[in-house]
């Protein structure tokens, strides 16, 4: 029973909860028997407290025995990325200049919502430093392992989040998005991952990388991304940015489909070169939406490659949580992070002003291409997992990850919905995603969309190898 606990669902865990075919406590046994089992070869966890998860447990078990649940995931095993605040754990943000000697006695808003509604807490999933690359590896932790492939990595920089949901090793998971890093890891592992619109779930402390860093939900099924979402989209007066609560429930209107809904479909955002596998599988993927009903039209949204804004507005970000460090902790740096902090100490104000500028211009024209289409289907990657512990499937100085991550970056600038849902598997095993990005606000639709896309499917049935380990 225990291997079957770790691949429900989380909706299928309350089920059971509810019915009392089981209960938190022995989902949470077979959860950090798994952990045990497997973390040794993907290394997903920087932190794993099974006394306090075994704890929370207890606790949702009596609520339970009660019929009285405190929330809408009392229970479910639940991982925070290294980057959000957790009380009671240090958050390290996969960086060695973090003092670990510190009360921690706060949690983030998405946390302390996820708290309220019962969430059972495994531990705390790897990051590479600050989250600053679109793969996972740091001083902190190591390197991160695509549980497909051991030698491949699992993308970033959300990656120990990923890694763990495919592994089984938890059902929900944060990550966090600035310029990918919730769905560069979905599509490299075969797990499904939304950036919901700017401000949807608040955050706090806010990103020094500004106002691309957005925060969501990774899980194995949409429906248990769209119960995160509806227990973490209320605002926090910690975030000036928090959209006001709407009411909108997620899973309301969930299995609608998606007849008559209007479809761009942009295979290469009219500059991206696609590995020939990836594009087969993303068009195959976009036939289903025209055999569901959708009317789709193959068109780019007629941008060109925004890389220049973005690399400035992040870069710039970094030198200004970093550039002042005392060269004892610059030195504690990785070193693709200390060169893009050189890199970001050179640019001037009115480069900083200048990207800014465009970003608006961007954003503009997307919501005027958006005004023709509910969504957008692009890759979410141009290419398969490449071999773990590099920035780069090709030599890349200085940082420049996003070289190959050009379909989620753009997104960021914008600040639409935007999901990776997996979308088969190229001919050494490796997973392919689908990026779905939606109208500002519209990220009912995105899930909506994603759940009629999953329910033709029959990925979760595959589970990963661990091939190499």
């Amino acid at each position: 029973m225990a291997q079957e606990f770790i691949w429900m669902s989380a909706v299928g865990l309350l089920e059971g909860y509810r019915s009392g075919a089981f209960s938190p406590v022995e989902v949470a046994e077979a959860t950090l028997a798994r952990i045990e089992d497997k973390d040794g070869l993907t290394n997903a966890f920087v932190l794993v407290d099974g006394e306090r998860a075994l704890d929370e447990a207890r606790a949702s078990e009596a609520r339970w025995q009660k019929a009285e649940p405190c929330g809408a995931v009392d229970g479910v095993p639940t991982l925070v990325k290294d980057i959000i605040l957790t009380e009671g754990w240090p958050t390290l943000r996969g960086s060695k200049t973090v003092d670990p000697d510190q009360s921690w006695d706060e949690d983030a808003p998405s946390v302390a919502r996820m708290r309220e509604h019962g969430a059972v807490f495994m531990g705390k999933t790897t990051t590479p430093e600050f989250g600053w690359k679109g793969v996972t590896d740091c001083p902190v932790s190591g390197i991160t392992r695509n549980p497909w492939d051991l030698s491949k990595t699992p993308g970033g920089s959300s990656g120990g989040s990923s890694a763990a949901l495919a592994a089984g090793m938890g059902q929900l998971a944060f990550g966090t998005d600035g310029g990918g890093s919730i769905r560069i890891p979905a599509g490299f592992t075969g797990v499904y991952g939304i950036k919901p619109s700017f401000g949807r779930v608040p955050a706090y402390p806010l990103s020094p990388f500004g106002t691309v860093a957005h925060v969501g939900p990774m899980t194995r099924t949409v429906e248990d991304a769209a119960v995160m979402l509806n227990v973490t989209s209320r605002p926090d007066a910690r975030d000036w940015t928090s959209l006001p609560y709407d009411g909108i429930d997620f899973l309301a209107g969930l299995r609608d489909g998606i007849k008559g809904l209007k479809v761009a479909y942009s295979p290469t955002l009219g500059y991206v070169d696609v590995d020939p596998e990836i594009a087969e599988l993303v068009a195959r993927a976009v036939k289903v939406f025209e055999d569901l009903g959708a009317h789709v039209e193959e068109v780019d949204p007629g941008f060109e490659d925004p890389m220049p804004i973005f690399r400035t507005i992040w870069w710039a970000g970094a030198t200004y949580l970093l550039g002042e460090l005392p060269d004892e902790k610059k030195a504690l740096l990785d070193p693709g992070l200390a060169s893009v902090v050189e890199q970001g100490a050179k640019m001037t104000l009115r480069d900083f002003m200048t990207a800014n500028q465009r970003r608006g211009e961007l954003g503009a024209h997307m919501r005027g291409f958006m005004e023709r289409y509910d969504l957008l289907l692009t890759p979410t990657l141009p290419i398969p997992a490449f071999e773990a512990g590099v920035l780069s499937p090709t030599e890349d100085e200085h940082g420049k990850w996003t070289n190959w991550t050009p379909f989620s970056f753009p997104f960021n600038l914008t600040q639409q919905p935007a999901a990776s849902a997996p979308c088969g598997f190229t001919k050494a095993g490796l997973p392919a995603g689908l990026q779905i990005v939606g109208r500002m606000f519209d990220d009912a639709t995105v899930l909506r969309a994603s759940y009629a896309y999953e329910q033709t499917q029959d990925w979760f049935a595959v589970k990963p190898a661990f091939k190499g380990g």
